[in-house]
């Protein structure tokens, strides 16, 4: 492993990039795979309800798979461990995160995530993986095959999972676990005319603070949730949950992922908000005392989120994002968020997503 650093490194400095993003990331490399267990899985050391490695693995695998080859060379066996834990883990209906039904580990984000693994690397027998997924990401949309209609707030989304879901229970329900999911089905080859995509974007146009008839009124950005108000983390205002810097990207990319076209207004509205309010990895939005936490407190998701926002919409965002990442990472290669507001505090969560906000290109 400090062989195939050196390498990545040697690599890096041959390419004059020493310092910059790119030797960020051969560090932070070498920290994931480190972390890699016996079982070829990523199991936190911070959260017992991560601790099954379901969730976790699936996200650090495809944040390594975008590191570059010549920034860091991909150690093809390590892949193969990850993706059989991945295997091993995943039930027969496709969903993964289910091992123990009693302490389900987000199953919705993890089979996503999974999937988005398996399409990207694309070992063999990987289609009928992807496909048993895909068919269990359908069945858990909140839509008429499960009791919901149109008018319903949830409609067209997708909650933590695991069950199906029926009215009146709604359980957790937001935007960015449908994000995952939208991203996940189109990376498994779902045309944007496949209706599940219409059905989605019911859903995430009601997180957004849009009203074409009253501009004035609604400044384009996106909340987190139509059900679990105490989730929407910048509060209200009087009139409208307040919109911010994570919602705002999230919504961007589920507004893509469900296909709405360049021209769409939901998308040009929510660019001016998150261009006019992007700084660096400090997320926009918050207000008053009882939001001071926030900002920092969702740090490494923004970053993540606002530079693949950014880059799908050919917008350039700046140095901000790198050069914040540049000044915070650890010794060992790793990020951690001093808050412990959303888990950022373990380095395999914090790390997973400044790689990602890194690999941009």
């Amino acid at each position: 492993m400090m062989l195939r650093y050196c390498i990545s490194l040697l690599l890096v400095a041959q390419a004059g990039c020493v310092g910059t993003r790119q030797q960020l990331l051969a560090r932070a490399a070498e920290y994931l795979w480190s972390q890699q267990a016996d079982d070829g899985g990523w199991h936190s050391h911070t959260y017992g309800l991560l601790r099954s490695g379901q969730s976790l693995t699936p996200f650090v695998l495809e944040a390594l798979l975008e590191i570059p080859e010549q920034v860091y060379p991909l150690p093809q066996a390590k892949v193969d461990r990850g993706l059989e834990f991945i295997r091993k883990h995943t039930q027969s209906d496709g969903v993964l995160g289910m091992d123990d039904p009693g302490i389900p580990d987000y199953p919705n984000y993890s089979t996503a995530l999974a999937m988005s693994v398996l399409c990207r690397v694309r070992r063999p027998g990987w289609e009928m993986q992807v496909e048993r997924m895909v068919g269990y990401l359908r069945a858990q949309q909140f839509t008429e095959q499960n009791g919901w209609h149109s008018a319903d707030p949830v409609y067209g989304a997708w909650g933590m999972g695991g069950g199906r879901r029926t009215p009146p229970d709604t359980g957790h329900v937001d935007l960015s676990m449908t994000k995952y999911v939208l991203q996940a089905l189109r990376a498994a080859g779902l045309p944007a005319s496949d209706r599940v995509f219409e059905q989605a974007r019911g859903f995430v146009e009601r997180c957004q603070n849009f009203d074409p008839k009253h501009p004035a009124d609604s400044d384009g950005g996106f909340f987190f949730s139509t059900t679990e108000f105490d989730t929407n983390k910048a509060g209200h205002d009087g009139k409208h949950f307040r919109s911010y810097g994570t919602t705002t990207a999230d919504g961007i990319l589920a507004l893509l992922a469900a296909g709405s076209p360049p021209d769409d207004p939901h998308l040009a509205a929510a660019q001016r908000w998150l261009t006019s309010h992007h700084r660096d990895m400090e997320v926009p939005g918050f207000a008053g005392a009882a939001y001071q936490r926030w900002p920092r407190g969702l740090a490494f998701y923004y970053s993540c989120a606002s530079t693949q926002a950014f880059r799908s919409l050919g917008v350039e965002a700046g140095p901000g994002v790198a050069d914040a990442l540049k000044r915070t990472q650890r010794a060992d290669g790793s990020w951690a968020n001093q808050e412990n507001l959303v888990k950022e505090d373990d380095p395999l969560i914090a790390t997973g997503f400044a790689v990602r906000a890194l690999a941009v290109r």
